[in-house]
C-alpha cells in the first residue's frame, strides 16, 4: 500500500504550534514509508477564511521545510464534487432534507438538557416526504441506528462508539455548501489518504466520518489522534503562554530545525534521546511511540535546543538566517564583515538569532551612545593613555588579522605594565559601545582596520571632552 498522509489546516489564522506538530508527524510518517504528503486548505468557512491566513500557513510550512508532494488543494475549488456526493447520499437514502428551524432545534436542545439528556437531533425529519413552505432545508446524514464504530487508533488504541450515541449531523447548509465533516470525507476519499494524523479534538468527528465513508463504499483511513499541547500551568496552550504562531518563533530568533526538534519531542520519544536531526526523525518516527497523555510546552527547553543548534549547525546555514534578522534592524549584511564569521564569533554567547543580531549591530553601523555602566567603568582618565598607545600600535600593523591584533594588545599591556584586560576592556567599549563582545582580537579583526581606528579616535576625543554626565552620553 502506498502511504498517503495529509495536513489540512483551516485558514482562519496563523500556523499555530499544535498544527505545526500535526504537520510534522504526518510529514515524517509519509517520508519514513516512502509515501506522499499532501497539503489541503480547508477553507469552507467562508466568513473566517482569509488569503492572509493561507499565506501565513504556506510561509510557516516553507520556513519549517515541510515540503508537500501534492497541493495545496483548496476545498472551495471542489464544491461541485461535494454537491455530487451529497446527491449520491440522498439518492441512496443515506441522507435527507431537514426542515427544522433554528428556534425548534434550540427548543429541543433546552428540553433535552432540562431532562438531563445528551443534546442531539431527534430525527424528526427522517421520514418527511413533503417540503416545508418558507424553510430552506439543510441536508443531514442518516446515521445508522444500531451497531458501533470501532476506531483502531494508532495512538490511543481501539475506541468504540455506539451509533446510538451519534445523531444525524448536518452535511450541507441551506445554501448547499458542505460542512466540515462531509468535505473532509470526500477529500480523504478522492485523494486516497491512507493515514490521518490529527489532534485528539477530532476524536468525536472520526466515528461520524467513518460512517459516511462506509455509506459511500469508500476505504477507511487509519487514524491517529495526537493529544493536545498544554502550557506550563496545565491549561491549553494559548497566547498568554507566549508565542503560539510558527512565524513568531522565526521572528524571535529560533532556527527552524530547533523548533522541529522541539515539536517532535512534544508527545513522541525514542528512548532518552533529545537531539534529532531531520534525517534521524524520518528514520525513527513511528506512531506507536506517540505518547497518549498531553504534553507541556517548556520555553526554556526550546531555548536550550536553539542554542544547541546555533552552536552545532554549519555556520553557513546559521548565517543565512542571521542575514534576515540583520535586515530587520535595517542592516545590509554585505556592508560589513561576513555573517558566517560573525556567527562563529557570536554563537557561544547568544541563545537566539535576535540576540545575535542585536549584539552584532556595531559591526555594521556606528552607535550613538556608550552603554552607561560600560562607559563609567572603562573610559576613565587612566584609560586614555592606554587607548592612545593601542591606537598607535594598531595603526602600525602591516597585516590586519587576529594574531597580529592580539600581539599588539599584549605588547601595549606589557609596555604599560598592566594586565591585558586593562587595555582590552576600554578598547572593547571604544569600538562596540558596550562591555560585551567576542574576544577583542576577533572583534577588531571583524570590525576592520578603518572602523577600529576611527572609533578609538572618537573615544579618545570623547574622553577628553567628557563632561561627567551620569546618564548615557552622546558621542561627539
Amino acid at each position: 500500500m502506498k502511504i498517503r498522509t495529509r495536513f489540512a489546516p483551516s485558514p482562519t489564522g496563523y500556523l499555530h504550534i499544535g498544527g505545526a506538530r500535526t504537520a510534522l508527524f504526518s510529514w515524517l510518517y509519509a517520508r519514513r514509508h516512502g509515501g506522499t504528503f499532501i497539503l489541503r486548505i480547508e477553507d469552507t468557512d467562508l466568513e473566517r477564511s482569509t488569503q492572509a491566513s493561507v499565506n501565513a500557513i504556506l510561509e510557516g510550512m516553507n520556513w519549517l521545510g515541510l515540503t508537500y508532494d501534492e497541493g495545496p488543494f483548496y476545498q472551495t475549488h471542489r464544491f461541485d464534487r461535494y454537491r455530487e456526493v451529497i446527491r449520491q447520499l440522498l439518492d441512496a437514502g443515506h441522507a435527507y432534507r431537514c426542515y427544522c428551524t433554528r428556534d425548534e432545534l434550540e427548543a429541543l436542545r433546552n428540553e433535552q438538557m432540562q431532562n438531563k439528556e445528551k443534546p442531539r437531533y431527534n430525527g424528526l425529519c427522517r421520514d418527511r416526504q413533503e417540503p416545508r413552505a418558507g424553510v430552506e432545508p439543510v441536508i443531514r446524514f442518516r446515521n445508522p441506528d444500531d451497531g458501533e464504530v470501532v476506531i483502531q487508533d494508532a495512538v490511543k488504541g481501539d475506541i468504540v462508539i455506539r451509533n446510538a450515541e451519534l445523531d444525524d449531523l448536518v452535511i450541507a447548509r441551506p445554501d448547499g455548501s458542505p460542512t466540515y465533516n462531509l468535505s473532509v470525507v470526500v477529500d480523504d476519499w478522492d485523494m486516497g489518504i491512507t493515514h490521518v494524523i490529527r489532534g485528539d479534538d477530532h476524536v468525536n468527528n472520526t466515528p461520524r466520518q467513518i460512517n459516511i465513508l462506509k455509506a459511500l463504499g469508500a476505504p477507511i483511513p487509519e487514524y491517529g489522534h495526537v493529544p493536545m499541547i498544554l502550557g506550563a500551568d496545565g491549561a491549553r496552550l494559548s497566547k498568554r503562554h507566549g508565542a503560539v504562531g510558527v512565524m513568531q518563533y522565526r521572528d524571535e530568533g529560533y532556527l527552524p530545525e530547533a523548533l522541529l526538534n522541539y515539536l517532535v519531542r512534544l508527545g513522541w520519544s525514542h528512548g532518552d534521546q533529545e537531539i534529532f536531526s531531520l534525517d534521524e526523525m524520518v528514520e525513527l518516527f513511528d506512531t506507536k511511540d506517540i505518547n497518549v497523555s498531553a504534553s507541556s510546552f517548556n520555553p526554556e527547553k526550546l531555548l536550550w535546543l536553539n542554542h544547541h543548534y546555533l552552536m552545532n549547525s554549519a555556520p553557513e546555514h546559521v548565517a543565512v538566517h542571521l542575514r534576515w534578522h540583520l535586515g530587520q534592524f535595517g542592516i545590509d549584511p554585505e556592508q560589513g564583515p561576513d555573517p558566517v564569521e560573525v556567527v562563529k564569533a557570536q554563537r557561544e554567547r547568544n541563545r537566539t538569532l535576535v540576540d545575535m543580531a542585536k549584539s552584532s549591530l556595531f559591526f555594521y553601523r556606528e552607535f550613538d551612545v556608550y552603554e552607561e555602566k560600560a562607559e563609567q567603568k572603562n573610559l576613565k582618565a587612566e584609560a586614555l593613555p592606554l587607548l592612545q598607545a593601542i591606537h598607535a600600535g594598531l595603526a602600525a600593523l602591516s597585516v590586519w588579522g587576529q594574531e597580529s591584533i592580539h600581539a599588539a594588545i599584549e605588547q601595549c599591556a606589557q609596555r604599560h605594565d598592566v594586565k591585558m584586560g586593562a587595555v582590552a576592556q576600554p578598547l572593547r567599549v571604544a569600538v562596540s559601545g558596550t562591555s560585551v563582545s567576542p574576544p577583542i582580537d576577533i572583534t577588531l579583526s571583524l570590525l576592520g582596520r578603518t572602523a577600529t581606528l576611527n572609533r578609538i579616535e572618537r573615544a579618545i576625543e570623547h574622553m577628553k571632552k567628557k563632561s561627567g554626565q551620569t546618564s548615557g552620553i552622546s558621542i561627539q
